[in-house]
């Protein structure tokens, strides 16, 4: 059991080279994933209910703790990216199915990923995973509107097929983790180190399936939508580190809110496009590479601040060592 922790906790830690490196191997290799995409609401249902199995009912403190921080990063989270996804889709006059995959990560909660990001980062680790929970379970309401809104001008959207596809993927087995937690609290302890490979097995099953299938389509259009989802996340990041700044949010709130907003659960949108907009198949694909790229960079961010911890802005003077570690 200890050599299965080691692993998850360095896969988690590397997820973005991981994730880089088994996305090279099925676009050269696609036979190997493409079977994935037949099952990708079952690998999101798996990623989630593992992520809820990581959470404690006393988590949810937080939400009273810092209820500044958390109203402030819920409300950039489903402003920021989704109305940064609608202008550069109308921006670069992206193709209907490109735009409203761009717009399905826009309208997306925060993911899994920023909570390890924001770990490495030096950020404020319970804040980070508050605003997952919370914006996760504001996601089958907030998401469908915000796609029904913003991408009614390229695809029919429909509302209440998108709030179904929400609650079955991402609310239902949040839930039912965080009962099982609660229920088998002890067990679930003595198992928690290998939790987090969960997820990461089943992101990569995700985007390398979404790959596999799409490889001619991002030969195509890759270049393009690497070019939109680049600008997509760091935006987000940069704005959502701007917001923290001007409402005076310190140094490890203000890292982890940045990262919760510019990393999106892009897995959902994978969901998404493939539940309720099949007839337009490359809607997955800005999703499946914001889903790369987010992680790099997200790592690089997070290395950024941890080496600015050195010298805490706010107090002009050396941080503690127990702040840096």
């Amino acid at each position: 059991m200890k050599t299965i922790e080691k692993l998850s906790g360095i896969l988690t830690k590397s997820i973005g080279v991981v994730i880089i490196a088994f996305s090279i191997f099925a676009f050269f290799v696609p036979g190997v994933f493409a079977w994935t995409t037949t099952y990708t609401s079952v690998f999101l249902g798996v990623a989630m209910f593992g992520m809820g199995l990581t959470i404690r009912t006393s988590d949810f403190k937080v939400v009273f703790t810092h209820p500044r921080e958390m109203l402030l990063g819920a409300a950039a989270q489903f402003t920021i990216m989704p109305l940064t996804a609608w202008l550069l889709a109308k921006g670069f006059h992206l193709p209907a199915d490109i735009a409203l995959g761009v717009i399905l990560v826009g309208c997306c909660p925060g993911g899994t990923a920023s909570n390890v990001i924001t770990y490495i980062a030096g950020g404020d680790v319970p804040l980070s995973v508050g605003m997952t929970i919370l914006s996760t379970l504001l996601a089958p309401l907030m998401t469908p509107a915000l796609v029904y809104l913003l991408a009614g001008a390229w695809v029919q959207v429909s509302f209440w097929a998108m709030v179904l596809s929400v609650v079955k993927v991402i609310l239902i087995p949040v839930v039912l983790g965080i009962a099982v937690n609660h229920v088998f609290g002890e067990k679930i302890e003595n198992i928690s180190g290998v939790l987090p490979l969960i997820s990461v097995v089943a992101i990569v099953m995700i985007i390398c399936g979404i790959i596999a299938k799409n490889t001619t389509k991002i030969m195509d259009c890759g270049l393009l939508v690497l070019g939109v989802v680049i600008l997509h996340n760091l935006f987000g990041m940069g704005l959502g580190l701007a917001i923290a700044r001007i409402f005076h949010v310190d140094y490890k709130k203000s890292t982890a809110i940045a990262i919760e907003v510019g990393m999106q659960n892009s897995g959902l949108a994978v969901s998404l496009a493939t539940a309720n907009f099949a007839a337009n198949p490359l809607a997955t694909l800005p999703g499946a590479i914001f889903s790369v790229w987010h992680n790099l960079s997200g790592s690089v961010f997070a290395s950024i601040r941890r080496k600015g911890m050195k010298e805490c802005p706010e107090v002009k003077k050396p941080c503690l060592k127990e702040e840096m570690e």
